[in-house]
């Protein structure tokens, strides 16, 4: 196992480039690398053991903390504050479960990322119950275009998320920025509001998979978990999830394969969660 703590430790001061070009040089662990660190530092308190698990899940946190971007706030905080939720995640951990750090860290990193956005995003402030809070997260990602909700959809979104179909209203028109006072500021990070940014619907924060374990996304480990699927099943996940390019939307799909858009939905979701059992073997 090459030793983390032979390499130097990223540096918050200077570009932000340069950290994340230092968080990727640590190295990934393997499972029983991990469990053994994991174990040391469970049993004999050995700090080394949780450094070396924090500084090899860097990477992930700045992956995740590129999801957030759509918000307005500068990268190198989210990241710090992600960071803030991998080291409460290695303090929990138990390698005894049969689970994966980077899975276990995931909540805890989005966790700390969440509560960041809420309490430094102007627009967010109806966000105050778990059900609005729920909703300003995952509006984006379901609303079907960039247009705005028909009265229709907005009933749909509200019976999904548990909420008002006003609250679903408001919040749209909170998250367009129709309702948003520009506050100019000569502080270079205020001229940054978050209506100057655009929202990459293939980066929410609900998206299960976001960044889940990065790295291994370009090993034999997708490669196995692909094959695995049947055909159709494949072709969705490619579409959806390794294109190239744009994306597949579920309707397109819907229409190559003479199904319903929820139809395409739920396949998905039954592949990603084969993939996921297959992914952590």
């Amino acid at each position: 196992m090459t030793n983390a703590l032979a390499l130097p430790m990223p540096s918050a001061v200077g570009n932000l480039d340069a950290y994340i070009q230092s968080a990727n040089r640590f190295p990934m662990l393997t499972e029983a690398e991990e469990v053994s660190l994991a174990r040391r530092f469970r049993d004999e308190e050995d700090l080394d053991a949780a450094r070396q698990l924090v500084l090899s899940h860097l990477r992930l946190v700045v992956s995740i903390a590129r999801g957030y971007l759509g918000y307005g706030l500068p990268h190198a905080d989210l990241i710090q504050e992600g960071n803030i939720g991998l080291m409460k995640a290695v303090k929990r951990y138990d390698p005894d479960r049969g689970v994966r750090l980077v899975s276990f860290a995931i909540h805890w990193i989005k966790a700390e990322i969440h509560e960041y956005v809420l309490k430094n995003w102007r627009m967010v402030k109806v966000a105050t119950t778990k059900a609005q809070r729920k909703l300003f997260f995952n509006l984006r990602s379901m609303k079907p275009g960039s247009e705005a909700l028909t009265p229709g959809q907005t009933l749909e979104v509200a019976q999904k998320l548990g909420v008002k179909p006003e609250e679903v209203t408001e919040m749209e028109t909170r998250l367009s920025g129709r309702d948003l006072a520009m506050e100019s500021s000569d502080d270079e990070d205020e001229k940054y509001a978050p209506i100057a940014w655009l929202a990459d619907s293939h980066s929410e924060p609900t998206q299960v998979l976001e960044a889940r374990e990065y790295d291994r996304l370009q090993s034999d480990g997708l490669r196995i978990a692909l094959e695995g699927l049947d055909a159709r099943s494949r072709r969705i996940i490619e579409a959806r999830w390794l294109a190239e390019g744009d994306a597949a939307t579920l309707h397109e799909l819907a229409d190559e394969f003479s199904v319903s858009a929820e139809r395409i939905r739920q396949i998905e979701a039954k592949a990603l969660q084969k993939m996921k059992g297959l992914l952590s073997a």
